[in-house]
């Protein structure tokens, strides 16, 4: 199964401080989404060796590539949350 970025209000340009939506007026959380979606206009994702968990791991892909500001198909977060 692939992980794809989706239209929840977290990518959502509406999405104000302290996860209210500017549209509704209401307090929203990861897995909402609505016909008023924005995307961003970009997203903080650095995704490279250095933020991949598999970085210098067992698990790693490719380790005699993987270093700071290279990417991969292989990369995985190292931080997550559902």
């Amino acid at each position: 199964m692939s992980i794809r970025l989706g239209n929840s209000c977290i990518n959502c340009d509406n999405l104000m401080e302290g996860n209210t939506c500017k549209v509704h007026s209401v307090q929203v959380g990861n897995s909402y989404t609505c016909d008023s979606f924005e995307m961003k206009a970009a997203l903080k994702v650095e995704a490279d060796c250095v933020t991949c968990i598999r970085f210098e791991a067992s698990d790693c892909a490719n380790p005699q590539k993987a270093a700071p500001g290279m990417s991969c198909n292989h990369w995985a977060p190292q931080k997550a949350s559902a």
